[in-house]
């Protein structure tokens, strides 16, 4: 049965938080809210955690997943950063975007691209996922939470409670998100690639989505 954690938006209660913390030390999954939509978390550094991850989110190993981290000094942890790169990352972080950058060796190699050696890479804007990676004192792994077979984000916690509640150990509720996917630009090569258009305006960036 997973627990439930009410919390406000704006005014997450630290003690809720701390104890939402402690669930995804000990190894397990938590959904909880970002500034684009509720996402599954989990400990990056737990191999059975991540792997149980992406067996609720029905995905292989090809597909990305992505480290929520505080600030842009946790996330030079974890991808290779040049000066181009990491003026364009001030440019659009905190925010709705995911950016593809090459991991370093602190990103163990299987939540990394199997083939690229790529990780997806966020700095979100929401109070709530904040003040939780700050409770845990490091990034987590994670995904959108689309239910196997679906395709748009779940957004009601208590429906997320109800569909997952014998496979994930904690639900953080602070009401609804955006409900839109975020922003994903490649980073990677010469130039800066959008992948795909979000919530995140890529103009920020100098791109411009296709119509």
């Amino acid at each position: 049965m997973s627990q439930y954690f009410e919390v406000h938006p704006d005014n997450p209660q630290p003690r809720l938080l701390k104890q939402a913390a402690q669930i995804l030390h000990a190894g397990g999954i938590a959904a909880v809210p970002t500034d684009s939509s509720y996402a599954l978390v989990c400990h990056l550094d737990d191999k059975a955690a991540a792997e149980k991850l992406r067996r609720i989110r029905g995905v292989d190993d090809k597909h990305h997943l992505t480290l929520l981290c505080r600030d842009l000094s946790e996330l030079a942890s974890y991808a290779r950063v040049d000066n181009r790169q990491y003026r364009l990352l001030k440019l659009a972080t905190p925010g709705p975007f995911t950016f593809i950058l090459e991991a370093t060796k602190e990103v163990p190699r299987r939540v990394s691209h199997p083939s690229r050696r790529t990780i997806g890479l966020r700095v979100p804007e929401h109070r709530v996922a904040q003040d939780l990676l700050g409770a845990l004192g490091q990034p987590l792994l994670a995904t959108t939470l689309i239910a196997p077979g679906e395709t748009e984000p779940m957004n009601d916690p208590q429906e997320i409670r109800d569909h997952f509640q014998k496979t994930l150990q904690a639900v953080v509720d602070a009401g609804p998100c955006p409900r839109q996917p975020t922003t994903v630009v490649d980073l990677t090569g010469e130039q800066p690639v959008l992948v795909r258009s979000g919530r995140g305006d890529p103009s920020r960036l100098g791109l411009f989505a296709v119509a």
